[in-house]
């Protein structure tokens, strides 16, 4: 896997780690990172190697603690659009991953950081995780989805007081209301957590994970019909090899072995 200036990655077992490797600025998201960040989930799409991921923030402060504000402070109409675009174009890249993604929460996740983590399929958070999206605070809102995603996970009176009033949440209180899977008590924790949720994942069948993550999007795509998208991805399953060794393996009264084929 290529170097990156601004993250560190590291591939075990299957397992791609991801870190954001900013702490001095609280893993703050820049132009730089982001397109970092695409290149690496690219990577995921690519490499049969990986079969799940963990993005984690480096660092005891913070998973990412929003975008870089000076940065967009120099942002027009124009260059806002075409910044906003291209973080919805990376996060959404993470969230159709068919391959499990998710974050680790450690700290803050402020900001499009939140939006980051909202981006994955699961969260787990360390009990000093923050979470908040409180750009009306600096008098902008989320731009890379937050909106769209946040009201989809918690509903939309509650997303809507979250980011009018641009509070922050616990991650006891995150999980209560939804935000996050589990809490757990340190980063040790919390990257066991993230790895033992990943394992579980990652001894079923390849193609059915990829469809299932598949199916969950369509239900928040208004020119998606989700039942369909179901019946379609039940049928590309069916003829799966996958399948065929999953009903095998469960009828013998043994272990499957997925190829992801």
């Amino acid at each position: 896997m290529k170097k990156f200036e601004l993250l560190k990655t590291e591939c075990e077992e299957g397992i791609l780690t991801i870190t954001l490797n900013n702490p001095e600025k609280s893993n703050v998201l820049t132009t730089k990172s982001i397109d970092e960040l695409r290149d690496a989930i690219q990577e995921v799409y690519d490499n049969s190697e990986i079969k799940g991921v963990i993005i984690v923030g480096a660092g005891e402060k913070a998973f990412a603690a929003g975008v870089d504000v000076r940065e967009i402070a120099k942002l027009n109409e124009l260059n806002g659009r075409k910044f906003s675009e291209n973080g919805q174009e990376a996060f959404a890249l993470i969230e159709s991953c068919h391959k499990p993604i998710l974050a680790a929460v450690n700290g803050y996740a402020l900001g499009e950081g939140c939006g980051l983590a909202l981006a994955c399929h699961l969260r787990i958070a360390s009990e000093n995780a923050v979470f908040g999206l409180p750009e009306a605070s600096i008098g902008i809102i989320p731009g890379f989805g937050g909106t769209q995603r946040l009201t989809q996970l918690i509903g939309k009176a509650k997303a809507l007081e979250l980011m009018m009033t641009a509070e922050k949440l616990t991650a006891a209180e995150a999980q209560q209301i939804g935000l996050v899977n589990y809490v757990v008590n340190t980063r040790e924790a919390l990257i066991a957590k993230s790895k033992d949720i990943l394992e579980k994942i990652m001894a079923n069948g390849p193609v059915a994970v990829g469809m299932l993550i598949n199916c969950v999007n369509a239900t928040c795509n208004p020119s998606e019909n989700g039942y369909q998208t179901e019946a379609n991805s039940f049928a590309n399953c069916c003829k799966t090899e996958d399948f065929k060794e999953g009903s095998t393996a469960f009828l013998e009264k043994r272990k499957p072995q997925f190829k992801g084929s």
